[in-house]
């Protein structure tokens, strides 16, 4: 989002990350090599039409997104699809491509990560004296994140309002991340279970993921960035760090933007997938933000351990976990306790006709056949071998170049 001020959902910023990977299934520290490959330069940004490439804090991670921001949520599918053709065809000549899903199923952190070593690198390289950044989720943790812009105080309010009530449900819509180094580990959403203690060096950072009851700048600034400046002081002796870069909670104000950026969906296996996501998720913000589900008061009285609670097991269960709290269950106007795979039909069918109907045919396909994790595990079929892995994983790669949805 630039400096210009929009209003509720008048715009839209989209960024998708994604692994390289060798022909090997190695990851490939190699996103230097492709970018220069792109600019004819050395470069950290490459500008490509409606999307821009850049580096992320790890070697391996490329990220897409719009550049700038962008009031068409429908075309971004084939816009980003055709970044990704364009992509695999530069990696063909370093024997490697992109791979999707949140998290390589075969990553060692300890031996496998390299930090990007060219601009910007002073800060991750402070990020990795604090955190150690050899980690899971640190350098296997690839996410969509979604921009959405508010114009002043009163919009913040709603905006932040709806998008905490909605967090909690987010895995159980696109977790994608259940196995690393080979073995199956219990989540369905294994990224943002290491989201949570990623920086527990410095717990202010992430908090409890779910953000704090703020809802003016000067209440977020007091509850949130204070705290995170206090808590760096004594870590950043060169004054590099940035409040809005270091805050982790789940969804994070970006008051140098005007924007709400959500972090918590997991990438899926092709932009199709993703962008359908993110046009299901503004929807039914959409609805909170206009009241048509819940006041303003309900749904900013719900404080952050309350969220956490919905939230934890979700990670852990993805869409088949069962929703008891009916208080919180009453904000979408249900009465008894139902699967959040029941719980986002029920919101699919409150907006359908709100969405393109060139997002329906994913959105059906996640809401009746699983989330990505559980179709993973599904066409992994217990069989945990690096060469049965490899398979369903290269399958994968294929629906990225596709753009096709997996159904194993």
């Amino acid at each position: 989002m630039s400096a210009k001020r929009y209003h509720l959902f008048e715009v839209y910023g989209i960024e998708l990350e994604y692994m390289l990977v060798f022909n090997t299934f190695k990851p490939a520290a190699i996103v230097d090599k492709l970018l220069t490959k792109k600019a004819g330069e050395l470069t950290s940004d490459v500008e490509n039409g409606a999307i821009a490439w850049s580096n992320e804090l790890v070697a391996h991670v490329v990220e897409l997104k719009t550049n700038g921001p962008t009031s068409d949520l429908n075309g971004l599918s084939e816009l980003f699809h055709k970044n990704v053709l364009e992509i695999n065809a530069l990696l063909k000549q370093f024997d490697s491509k992109l791979l999707p899903t949140a998290a390589h199923p075969l990553l060692n952190p300890l031996t496998d990560t390299e930090l990007w070593k060219h601009s910007y690198s002073e800060v991750y390289e402070l990020y990795n004296r604090i955190f150690n950044c050899k980690g899971h989720g640190w350098s296997n943790v690839q996410s969509t994140h979604i921009n959405l812009p508010f114009f002043d105080d009163k919009e913040f309010e709603k905006l932040h309002a709806a998008i905490r009530i909605i967090l909690p449900l987010i895995p159980g819509l696109c977790a994608s991340s259940p196995i690393l180094e080979g073995k199956n580990t219990g989540f369905k959403d294994a990224r943002l279970e290491y989201y949570k203690t990623n920086q527990k060096e410095i717990p202010e950072l992430t908090g409890l993921v779910i953000p704090e009851r703020a809802f003016t700048k000067v209440d977020y600034y007091a509850t949130i960035f204070e705290p995170i400046k206090r808590a760096i002081k004594p870590h950043d002796t060169n004054h590099i760090l940035d409040h809005h870069f270091l805050n982790s909670r789940g969804a994070i104000a970006r008051f140098d933007r005007n924007a709400i950026e959500i972090r918590l969906v997991d990438i899926q296996e092709c932009p199709k997938a993703d962008i359908a996501i993110c046009a299901l998720i503004i929807a039914v913000l959409k609805l909170l933000v206009d009241k048509k589900l819940a006041t303003l008061q309900e749904q900013k009285k719900w404080v952050k351990e309350d969220l956490f609670v919905i939230l934890n097991p979700i990670i852990k269960v993805g869409e088949q976990y069962e929703i008891s709290n009916l208080e919180y269950l009453k904000l979408f106007q249900l009465e008894e306790t139902i699967t959040v795979q029941v719980l986002w039909q029920h919101l699919f069918q409150l907006t359908k006709d709100a969405i393109h109907e060139s997002h329906h045919e994913a959105i059906n396909c996640i809401l009746s056949e699983g989330t990505l994790a559980t179709r993973i595990l599904k066409a992994v079929n217990n069989d945990f071998s690096e060469v049965n892995l490899k398979k369903v994983y290269w399958d994968l790669a294929d629906c990225l170049n596709t753009n096709q949805m997996f159904e194993p």
